[in-house]
């Protein structure tokens, strides 16, 4: 199979779909791979790394597009890059379809067969693709918060720490899995106070467990909510609820009793966001303010970490890249995991809960899948 991988165009993006590790591998098991000139530039592997691993280099993303069966990415299309697609090619990277209509329409029309990272599943109800990358973004969202706490960039002027004497910075996460687990470990060794809001009676006595005392929990109303916003200097967004928009947990009225210069750090906007007040910002603009309370909402929060991050996603993305590559479309019909990860088939929506967040008929990916065959 002719794979591909272009660079990187979003905002601020510096990972790459393909270290040159991961070309390696594709060339072992015989694929033509074609990487697009200084796509890895962001983790420092330059064109001749890529060259030495087996790949060919294509002067323009353009070529990438048009040459390959298969498209290896790590950010969701962009407008310019969906309109390159066609029936036949297999899309292989994050969608984050449900916040997203036109992307959504955009990948409908153009035919193609979209995989998503984030909704790919694993033997014990996880999501093995989409972790790592949480990892990553629950341990930065404690030094964005962090960061953007400080009275130059807004924020209240409070060192989360704090230090003998001075009470330390309060850290209220919303959402105990892997991104507030993360967000937990970065806090508390900085000496924060922190608590995790979770749904899951067991999930939550199992963080108590894990943090030996270090950290207060709480099932999550309201009242909860509430009380635990109002009283943080940092409250980070961390639920998911795989494939489907995040729910709107803290409103905007809210926001009128929270500290002013506290700061709110949304992990889950890729997927829409789970602060009413929330919208996508980049690395170059990574924060805004509403009524007093500092936003950090950027969709790529990875991508500040290219090096760390771009392994990490390769190691989790190469299995089953390796299998659509080996087998084709075969491979999602024997592997019912992969297969919860395609979205998109030939114009239709094949993930239920992107389908009834957007609008579309689902169509079951093993009844599209048999009549592709």
């Amino acid at each position: 199979m002719r794979v591909g991988c272009p660079k990187e165009i979003k905002n601020h993006e510096y990972r790459v779909g393909l270290t040159p590790g991961s070309v390696r591998e594709y060339v072992a098991h015989g694929h033509d791979v074609l990487v697009e000139t200084g796509a890895g530039a962001g983790i420092g592997a330059d064109d001749n790394a890529y060259r030495a691993a087996g790949a060919r280099i294509a002067k323009t993303a353009e070529e990438v597009f048009a040459k390959s069966d298969m498209v290896v990415k790590v950010k969701e299309p962009q407008p310019g890059e969906w309109v390159q697609l066609s029936e036949g090619q297999i899309l292989y990277t994050y969608l984050h379809l449900a916040p997203d209509p036109a992307q959504t329409k955009g990948l409908v029309d153009s035919g193609v067969t979209a995989i998503a990272y984030e909704t790919v599943t694993d033997d014990r109800g996880g999501l093995p693709l989409l972790a790592p990358m949480s990892e990553v973004a629950g341990r930065l969202a404690i030094q964005a918060g962090a960061t953007a706490l400080q009275k130059a960039n807004g924020g209240r002027g409070v060192l989360l720490g704090g230090v003998p004497g001075v009470l330390p910075g309060k850290v209220a996460i919303i959402g105990g899995g892997v991104v507030g687990l993360q967000a937990a470990k970065m806090a508390v060794g900085l000496g924060a106070d922190v608590t995790i809001i979770d749904r899951s009676i067991p999930r939550l006595r199992q963080l108590d467990d894990i943090f030996n005392g270090r950290i207060h929990t709480r099932y999550s109303t309201v009242e909860a909510l509430e009380e635990e916003c109002f009283s943080a200097d940092v409250v980070v967004g961390a639920v998911l609820i795989p494939g489907a928009a995040a729910p709107k947990l803290v409103s905007r009225e809210m926001l009128s009793g929270m500290k002013p210069g506290a700061v709110l750090v949304d992990v889950a906007i890729d997927q829409g966001g789970c602060f009413e007040t929330s919208k996508p910002t980049t690395h170059a603009e990574p924060t805004y303010e509403v009524d007093g309370i500092i936003h950090y909402c950027v969709a790529n929060m990875p991508g500040a970490v290219p090096v760390t991050s771009a392994y990490a996603l390769n190691n989790a993305t190469l299995h089953h890249g390796l299998q659509l590559a080996d087998k084709g479309l075969r491979a999602l019909a024997d592997d019912p995991h992969l297969r919860n990860g395609l979205n998109v088939h030939k114009g239709r929506i094949t993930n239920r809960a992107v389908a009834e967040a957007l609008g579309y008929e689902m169509a079951e990916p093993q009844a599209v899948l048999a009549a592709a065959a």
